[in-house]
């Protein structure tokens, strides 16, 4: 190869050397852009997700099907929100349940102790009688109300104080104390429990039991025992409580743990407490791992429980 040709040779290789690293830049760029674009995007809508719970609005889900740092994040954001909206449908429905409940007594209340301040009308014993129970059933309903608020502090800590305790004497002794109650109504109970070791905490299992009690008790109607169960299963201990009571619609049966729900839709006092006794039993029962139900047929009703053995 002389010289001219290969002084052609190197321009040559110069120049597609040039036209190659041209075209790498190019195409680097390009694919620079579009990945920066792919990974900022989200969170650019994760930025402005942000600054709209900011001004107090919640955002829609981030759609994301990464499976990286930023899909993970998107995803807790998405959580985080779904959980304040969760947060803020339940504080409005319990304001507005509060507010249903406390204001047709303090009226009554207020309406009563009005009249008598102004000599409209006389007291007599009855109707002091009256206005004590009301107030006494307020005050339970505000000590109900803190007993929820305790366990709602409690099932999202990570520690419990718990022990183990034999479900036999435990359905025994909350039995006991309502062998008055239940003689002074004429209602016979049939206790069937077997033995078996649960850990429970602070005392709160004995309060589901007096809780279903009560309630059997409160509504019964009809005639037969209140039947209190206690089963003993492969790894779980199985608790009912059932007898004869006001009939309950089938489309209820899954409404009546809420909180301030009652069966009855004129939401009669007379005939019944505050509507938490139930939610009170849903939320210990699930802080100990544990399950609660009803089934129903006709007027016969079974409460029934379920927690893990030790």
């Amino acid at each position: 190869m002389n010289v001219d040709k290969q002084a052609q040779f190197n321009s040559t290789l110069f120049h597609y050397l040039w036209i190659f690293s041209l075209t790498a830049i190019v195409v680097g760029s390009m694919i620079h852009f579009y990945l920066t674009k792919k990974l900022i995007q989200p969170l650019r809508e994760l930025i402005e997700s942000t600054k709209s719970m900011k001004r107090g609005h919640y955002p829609n889900p981030i759609e994301s099907n990464s499976k990286d740092e930023t899909g993970e994040l998107i995803g807790h954001f998405n959580g985080l929100v779904r959980q304040l909206q969760n947060n803020h449908q339940h504080r409005q429905k319990l304001v507005s349940d509060l507010s249903h409940e406390f204001r047709t007594p303090l009226s009554n209340l207020k309406g009563y102790l009005g009249a008598l301040k102004n000599g409209v009308i006389e007291g007599d014993q009855h109707l002091y009688q009256s206005l004590y129970e009301e107030s006494k059933r307020l005050t339970n309903m505000l000590e109900q109300l803190e007993q929820l608020k305790e366990w709602d502090y409690v099932s999202h800590q990570s520690f419990s104080e718990k022990e183990s305790v034999d479900m036999a004497l435990l359905i025994d002794q909350s039995v006991e104390m309502f062998r008055w109650s239940l003689e002074k109504i004429g209602v016979s109970v049939d206790v069937q429990a077997d033995h078996g070791k649960v850990n429970v905490y602070n005392e709160g299992i004995q309060q589901v039991i007096s809780n279903l009690l009560d309630n059997a008790i409160r509504y019964y109607q009809g005639s037969g025992p209140i039947v209190i169960k206690g089963k003993l299963q492969e790894s779980e201990y199985k608790v009912s409580v059932a007898g004869p009571g006001q009939p309950i619609p089938t489309e209820k049966q899954n409404k009546i743990f809420e909180r301030f729900y009652r069966v009855d839709s004129s939401r009669n006092r007379e005939t019944g407490g505050t509507g938490l006794g139930l939610a009170i039993t849903k939320e210990i029962v699930e802080h100990h791992n544990g399950r609660v139900g009803v089934s129903s047929r006709c007027n016969h009703h079974t409460f029934w429980f379920i927690l893990p053995l030790c």
